[in-house]
């Protein structure tokens, strides 16, 4: 939340995909807060180094877990984002291309800015082991930074309450708020901040707390003490590779954004392709595959945020009765979370690939025929694709051996 695709929030989305792998910086509806940058302006009486300080120690009473500082040169990944482009690695995220190098040039995006504070909080919270989830075909898994409150609002009213701290200590700033929410690099700028390294699945991993996290950013024109960018020690691993269940890492740090699970249950809005809904198994809305095989992460720390605690049962489901949903149980059991941005007919889209992946049962056969003339013919065709799936395995097994 990678270049491919260094632009999402931390975790498999693909852009978050925001590190939770969509694995992208996006395109939220609300406005952030915005306080005019007036460019860089060195105020008198300023200690910059006790202030930088002072933003660390307020980050953490906020409840960030780490709070650092970086410039706003982004050069090197500016190139690999267009060579990502140019690749077509972003499938049908036109927003991707659409902002172009602004992306890549935080004063551009907001004139006045020289310097970024970058900030994470954990995410991971108790509930259902998710490797059992994934284990059990009849369960939808939910990525895990989706089972409970959205993060956007949440992220960005901290950063709100981190920019009046600073207010408080110098008076009026230049400041903007992101939380997954423009056009920004803030895996990038996470890493040069001191956070973590963009690791090979194109998620940012620190060290001592694994890659369970969510990342926010204060654009500021304030000439704050800059911290130095974290190291690689991805070293020869190739775990997250190796675990992704379509091959979407087609190399080392670099994401194909169209094979990734995240992409296709959460960002695209047609048909998913027939040739992948057999790998996408029973994942109904993101993928944690490869935070889950990263090594790193038994280093990674539970969220003391309880908003972030699995709602209406999301963390182990059963499909049929997640795919039993009215739109008005939809709209009930989403409110409040980053579930809601799928809408409905999509839900039922990745339920129905789902169910056409669990083992054949009289439940889920009927389940899948209920939704036969759903009004959707995005959702009928993949009803169709789910029960063809059982019909072939009824002819086997009563086919003599």
């Amino acid at each position: 939340m990678s270049d491919g695709l260094h632009t999402l929030a931390n975790f498999p989305r693909i852009a978050k995909f925001a590190n939770a792998r969509i694995l992208l910086t996006q395109h939220s509806t609300q406005t952030p807060h915005t306080t005019a940058l007036s460019g860089h302006h060195r105020r008198r009486n300023v200690d910059y180094t006790a202030l930088t300080a002072s933003i660390r120690r307020r980050g953490l009473e906020l409840g960030f877990q780490q709070v650092a500082i970086t410039g706003v040169n982004l050069r090197s990944d500016e190139a690999a984002l267009l060579e990502w482009l140019d690749d077509g690695y972003h499938g049908e995220l036109e927003y991707m291309s659409r902002h172009g190098i602004r992306r890549a040039r935080p004063a551009e995006l907001v004139p006045g800015t020289i310097r970024v504070i970058s900030a994470r909080m954990n995410y991971l919270r108790g509930g259902a082991d998710p490797e059992s989830v994934l284990g059990n075909p009849n369960l939808g898994y939910v990525s895990r930074y989706a089972v409970g409150r959205d993060y956007h609002k949440m992220v960005r009213q901290r950063l709100q309450r981190l920019a009046d701290h600073i207010e408080s200590e110098v008076g009026e700033f230049g400041y903007r708020a992101f939380s997954d929410s423009a056009p920004v690099m803030e895996k990038p700028l996470a890493r040069n901040a001191g956070l973590g390294w963009i690791g090979k699945h194109t998620n940012v991993i620190n060290r001592a707390a694994g890659s369970w996290f969510f990342l926010g950013e204060l654009y500021t024109d304030l000439p704050l003490d800059p911290d130095p960018p974290a190291t690689d020690h991805c070293g020869t691993c190739h775990a997250c590779i190796d675990a992704c269940p379509t091959g979407a890492i087609v190399a080392p740090y670099r994401l194909d954004a169209r094979l990734c699970i995240s992409y296709l249950t959460i960002e695209l809005h047609g048909p998913i392709p027939v040739d992948l809904r057999p790998l996408v198994g029973n994942r109904i809305f993101g993928c944690d595959d490869c935070q889950l095989a990263c090594p790193w992460n038994r280093y990674a720390r539970t969220s003391a945020e309880s908003d972030f605690d699995p709602r209406h049962g999301l963390d182990a489901a059963s499909l049929v009765e997640l795919f039993a949903w009215s739109p008005d149980d939809y709209e009930a059991r989403t409110k409040g979370m980053a579930l809601r941005r799928l809408g409905y007919v999509r839900w039922l889209r990745n339920i129905a690939v789902a169910l056409g992946n669990a083992p054949s049962s009289p439940a889920v056969r009927t389940a899948l025929a209920n939704r036969r003339d759903h009004p959707s013919r995005l959702v009928r065709e993949h009803v169709e694709w789910a029960l063809s799936r059982h019909d072939t395995t009824l002819n086997d097994s009563a086919s003599p051996a």
